[in-house]
């Protein structure tokens, strides 16, 4: 297999989007060719006003980029959590619909992620991730919180669910990876592997099978829009360290699994889940012998929710990995229900 093709297949099975801020929109008439931002993101602006919290991890003085939005005195927090290859900015719609409503709202970059610092030198972990969002929570005097998390953000979401019970008021996973453990039909690779494939990302490549995977071969200048951080850092001068932190963090999506302890969540659980997702991360390297179909979001939502005690399901037929941009409305509508505990 190529690193091209390769490339193009763990954008295909493991790059999460949702709906962009105006920012975004705003930059879709840009030129592709110029595009060029640090590791931190410098000059890209997000939709709300960004902090930083400051962590001593692992020897290190890291940044925790974040955005707080107060709510209404009397509602809770709502804590999203971004996937792979996204930042807080992506969630600016979903938190301008929550506020609405009340909630106030939490969307912080992780360790490795978005304006948050990206240390080369780092055991990247669910929980060690889980640990800085409860650190965060903490400093801003949330005790307890709504977290949401899409795509790896569900499996992050679920570790800390696991890990902080007493901090979760309700968890809600929105197509989530990591609803099967992944190494039970994929061969281990090691992180060289991740970084020659991140170093072989084009351009044209993401937005290709961005519309491709995501879209049902659909595409307008709001899908592209979301495309063009990636493409920045792509063509920035920390490229080479973006692309390795980059797979870093792939290596805890396959040995880290958490669907083996869903019987263990103690929190009330939804599953928003778009039907027609077949995201299944290791597809490319399936171990000899495994017969074995990965992706099937239309069976896995089901079995995912027989495995968590009281958890609810909401499918969202024909819509995939990404609901959020597909039909913001129709998500909307099946999140509220899932918030107020309504089927």
């Amino acid at each position: 297999m190529s690193l091209l093709r390769l490339s193009v297949l763990l954008c295909a099975v493991l790059m999460p989007l949702c709906l962009p801020a105006r920012a975004a929109e705003d930059r879709a008439a840009e030129d592709v060719s110029k595009l060029s931002y640090d590791a931190r993101l410098t000059g890209y602006e997000y939709a709300f006003a960004v902090k930083f919290f400051p962590i001593a991890s692992q020897g290190q003085s890291l940044e925790m980029a974040y955005i707080f939005l107060p709510g209404e005195a009397g509602k809770p927090v709502v804590t999203l959590l971004h996937g792979k290859n996204f930042n807080a900015d992506y969630w600016a719609s979903t938190a301008r619909h929550l506020q609405k409503q009340g909630y106030g709202v939490l969307m912080p970059d992780q360790i490795g992620f978005g304006k948050s610092s990206k240390p080369m030198q780092y055991q990247y972990s669910f929980p060690v991730l889980a640990s800085h969002t409860r650190a965060l929570m903490k400093s801003l005097g949330i005790e307890r919180s709504v977290v949401i998390g899409h795509s790896m953000g569900g499996m992050l979401a679920s570790r800390f669910a696991l890990m902080y019970p007493q901090a979760v008021q309700q968890l809600v996973l929105v197509n989530p990876i990591g609803l099967e453990n992944y190494l039970k039909y994929a061969e281990y690779k090691d992180t060289d592997f991740f970084y020659k494939a991140e170093q072989a990302q084009t351009a044209a490549g993401i937005a290709r099978y961005q519309r491709d995977n995501y879209y049902a071969g659909q595409w307008n200048e709001r899908y592209e829009a979301l495309t063009r951080f990636l493409v920045g850092q792509l063509q920035g001068p920390d490229k080479a360290q973006v692309a390795w932190v980059n797979a870093l963090t792939y290596d805890m999506i396959f040995t880290q699994p958490v669907v083996t302890e869903f019987g263990d969540l103690s929190v009330p659980v939804s599953l928003i889940i778009g039907t027609r997702d077949r995201t299944g991360p290791g597809r490319g390297w399936m171990r000899a012998g495994v017969d074995y179909e990965p992706g099937r979001y239309d069976r896995l939502g089901k079995t995912a929710s027989a495995l968590i005690p009281g958890a609810v399901l909401y499918e969202l037929p024909d819509l995939g990995h990404l609901p959020q941009i597909e039909n913001f409305d129709v998500f909307t509508g099946e999140l509220d229900k899932a918030l107020a505990g309504r089927r």
